[in-house]
Order: structure tokens, then sequence, then C-alpha cells
């Protein structure tokens, strides 16, 4: 299988370095030369990549091809490609639905839409894709996992809420900079917070069964400190503020 990648930015890096350090079977990485020093970086690093000279070599000489240009530029990039019929095409572009990617495409291609995260890169990403395509789904599987999505509406949900990624570190961040405040090293607050929040996520995963409320009740003690930060939290409409966050990035991600 020879994999194409049509924009060679951070997540176009984190995804070649997944894939051909997950073992997956390809011939060949074509990738295109637009960010030469990203493009350098995966050839020099690994054998299997070759830079392309444009775009469109990329585009003729790709089984299974990624889109993961910068939306603001999507529609010029795209809209100057020649595609197949029948071309397995994969768009990573944010905020772009599948009727405008279809009419700059301007091609009967199989288009598959996906929301992959920095972490495949360690085969630790989570990745939704739209609609369910089995083929798809194992490169992503390669890299951590997949999830298919039945309806657009799950899509755009998912795609929603991987926008938390940045109020995590954010709430990291805060919390390191209270203790930072009351006179701990920042460093020493953020080594010991990093591994817990780590520890408490890897907790959510592997209890699945376990409904999220229920374990939020198991790790407070009644009357205790964890049940009066959710408590605080709730009464300064926490809760409230990252619901509503949700919904304007939903309303964004529907266009």
């Amino acid at each position: 299988m020879r994999i194409g990648f049509v924009g060679t930015g951070t997540i176009t890096e984190a995804m070649v370095t997944g894939i051909v350090t997950s073992g997956f079977d390809i011939t060949e990485i074509v990738v295109s030369p637009r960010n030469r020093e990203i493009a350098a970086r995966l050839a020099n690093r690994f054998p299997s990549v070759r830079i392309a000279k444009d775009n469109q070599e990329v585009v003729g000489s790709a089984h299974v091809l990624f889109l993961a240009v910068r939306p603001q530029i999507a529609e010029e990039v795209i809209s100057g490609l020649t595609f197949r019929a029948g071309q397995a095409v994969v768009s990573v572009i944010a905020a772009t639905d599948r009727p405008t990617l279809l009419g700059w495409i301007k091609e009967e291609v199989e288009l598959t839409q996906a929301v992959p995260l920095p972490f495949v890169a360690e085969h630790q990403g989570v990745t939704a894709i739209y609609p369910p395509n089995p083929a798809i789904a194992v490169i992503f599987a390669a890299l951590g996992t997949a999830v298919e999505c039945d309806t657009k509406e799950e899509y755009d949900l998912l795609a929603a809420a991987s926008a938390l990624m940045g109020t995590y570190f954010g709430i990291l961040d805060r919390a390191t900079g209270w203790l930072a405040e009351k006179g701990m090293a920042r460093e020493k607050a953020r080594a010991y917070l990093a591994p817990l929040f780590a520890s408490v996520a890897q907790t959510a995963v592997q209890a699945q069964q376990t409904p999220l409320d229920d374990l939020r009740r198991e790790f407070s003690t009644v009357g205790g400190l964890n049940e009066q930060v959710f408590d605080e939290f709730e009464r300064g409409g926490g809760s409230r503020a990252l619901t509503d966050a949700l919904e304007a990035v939903l309303r964004r991600v529907k266009g």
C-alpha cells in the first residue's frame, strides 16, 4: 500500500511517525514538499518516506490519500488537484464538511473524514472517523484506537469534544500556577499533578463499564476534599461554562 499526504504539518508528522513505527504494511509514504523542514525530517528519519515534487504527484501515486492542509488554504489547494474516481481519500481538515470537500475534489472518491490527535505518533491516539470504513479504521487502529461513527451527528459531537485538550492543559496550568503561588516550585507541582491526572484518565479507560459519575463519587469521600472541590466547581458555574463552550464549538463544527 502506498500512502500519500497532501500537507506536511504537525498532524502529518505524527501520523507518518505512528504508521512507520507501528509496523503497518506499507510500500511507501509520499509527502508533499510544502513544509520543507518537516518533509525533510521525515524522509531523513524513515527510508519508506519520499518527498514528492508537488501535491499532484502525491495524489497520483497514493492508494490512500490523506488531505492534511490548514482549513484556511484547503479550497485553494484541493481545487487545483486531479483525483481518481474511486480513490480512497481521508480528510483530516478541521471544520470542513463532506459536501464542501467533495465540491472541491470534483470526483467520485471514497471520502472518509477523521480527527486524529498528536498522540497517534506514540500509537496512543483515539481517532473518530466517518462514515464507517473498515480499511481506513485498520490504519487508525495501528495508531491507537479507531472509533467509527455511524452518523454525521456522532462525528460532529466527537470532533467538538476533541477540542477539550487545550482546556485540559489549561486546568493543569491553573492548578500548577496556584501551587506555585503558594510557594511550591512549579516544576515540583507539575511533576505531581501531571501523573495524577494521567492516572485518573487511565482509570476512566480501564473502568469502561462504570458510569463516570459513579467514579466521581468513588473518588470523592462524603464530606471530603474531592467532593468539596467539585461542589465549588458546580456552584461557580464550571459545568455550565463547559457545556456552553462545547455547544459553541459544535455549532462551529457543523458550520
